[in-house]
């Protein structure tokens, strides 16, 4: 597999592969984000089949043995399918996430207790600090969470703004039509009375970078593209009420 290694923000790496087969003919990216920091994050692992390329992607940034933190949006195969496999490669690494999917699923499918992290706590990475954000069935699923690195004003927005294709590692366009496009192909968002509300939440955090799981990341206005995502979702909520 080909995984293209791009550096977004000062420190914080993207790793993409392009999946052909998946919404063909445009075909469907997979990105994983390294945090290099004294305690060095990954979020997002990605599935068991892409560990041997994803980490060798990763090791020419900084020894896999070297990796402490493991996160992701929540519990599915291309966010953590290959969790495992990182823990193993990386002795003293510890998967980080919600009360929710700890409770659920991690304390039992993680091979090393996982680290609890409570909304709005702060993680210091050493150079680095992610905060983490329960996000519950926004984009979908109970356990949902994100994180956003405060130094580089960067949130790791894991399946909100999903894009089919294969479009540049960052760009300034804005992201939401291709997003809303993907949506309406996929229908995999949640709607629900709060699913807007979540969305301008994460805005007031004023992210200056969107890290996408699937699909180009946003430089720019990150408020401004989350409050347009989140008056779409409202639309659509509005509409599914009255039918």
């Amino acid at each position: 597999m080909d995984v293209r290694t791009t550096e977004i923000a000062d420190h914080i790496y993207r790793f993409s592969t392009l999946v052909p087969e998946v919404a063909a003919p445009a075909g469907f990216s997979f990105n994983q984000y390294l945090i290099d920091a004294d305690q060095p994050l990954l979020f997002h692992t990605g599935p068991r089949q892409m560990f041997e390329a994803i980490s060798a992607a990763l090791s020419q940034i900084l020894p896999v043995e070297t990796l402490r933190w493991i996160s992701f949006g929540h519990v599915e195969s291309d966010e953590c399918g290959s969790m495992n496999q990182w823990l193993a490669a990386a002795p003293q690494a510890q998967v980080a996430h919600g009360a929710t999917a700890c409770m659920v699923s991690l304390n039992d499918l993680a091979d090393r207790p996982p680290r609890i992290l409570a909304d709005d706590e702060v993680l210091d990475l050493g150079g680095k600090r992610v905060r983490w954000l329960d996000t519950p069935h926004v984009p979908h699923a109970w356990e949902s969470g994100l994180i956003y690195e405060e130094t580089t004003r960067t949130l790791l927005v894991g399946d909100l703004f999903t894009q089919v294709g294969d479009g540049p590692a960052v760009t300034w366009d804005s992201i939401v039509p291709a997003a809303i496009q993907t949506e309406e192909m996929f229908h995999s968002t949640a709607l629900t009375p709060d699913t807007a509300r979540t969305i301008r939440r994460l805005a007031g955090l004023d992210p200056q970078l969107l890290a996408v799981m699937h699909g180009s990341c946003f430089a720019g206005d990150g408020a401004r593209e989350l409050n347009k995502l989140a008056d779409y979702y409202h639309g659509a909520f509005a509409t599914a009420v009255v039918a």
